[in-house]
């Protein structure tokens, strides 16, 4: 299957701040309680839009997010894999939440527009927006959910197809897949066509 050619809209520098992982994990591993508090800052922002995406609410993406590094750091041996190893248990305990939401019956589809909030310079600027934004939705929303999933850790994570498959415990050949065809679908879809 040919690589997908889109890059993630968040491109990592090299001397990306990530690269101290596997030396904090392992001052983690040694009792040092400070490498803890550099980790969550390290992936506090990831962590707390990740999860909004899944839960929709931004309080409810906070409340996961400290439940994660909470989970995460009274560990008692944080994973080499650190990264992906946070997200899944970020994807866990938001599948978590979904469920439990779903059972009591006050889902929410999508954020309200404050939470997504950009700042628009006229009524007409902001209706289109509104106009392409809806369109993405519905057309997303008719995406498989491993699709969606595989989309949201590359493009708005910037995730490796290599973490994704270890987040979602599934091979690479299956994100590489759930990547082409997910993008073949946006980008053929009639309604995104100009």
């Amino acid at each position: 299957m040919p690589d997908d050619g889109v890059k993630p809209v968040d491109e990592r520098p090299a001397d990306d701040p990530r690269d101290l992982t596997p030396s904090l994990v392992g001052r983690l591993r040694a009792g040092d309680a400070h490498a803890g508090v550099l980790l969550e800052q390290i992936y506090r922002q990831p962590m707390l839009r990740f999860c909004w995406g899944y839960l929709g609410s931004l309080e409810e993406a906070e409340d996961a997010v400290q439940e994660v590094f909470c989970k995460a750091l009274r560990g008692e041996e944080p994973p080499d894999s650190f990264r992906p190893w946070l997200y899944r248990v970020a994807r866990n305990h938001c599948l978590n939440q979904v469920r439990a939401r779903a059972r009591r019956k006050d889902a929410q589809i999508l954020p309200p527009e404050s939470q997504i909030g950009a700042h628009t310079p006229s009524n007409l600027t902001r209706l289109a927006q509104q106009e392409v934004r809806s369109r993405l939705i519905r057309v997303v929303g008719e995406l498989s959910e491993g699709q969606r999933e595989v989309l949201c850790l590359r493009y708005a994570e910037g995730l490796p197809r290599a973490e994704i498959a270890e987040v979602l415990d599934i091979p690479e050949s299956v994100v590489k897949s759930r990547l082409f065809e997910g993008l073949k679908k946006l980008r053929t879809h009639a309604s995104l066509l100009p």
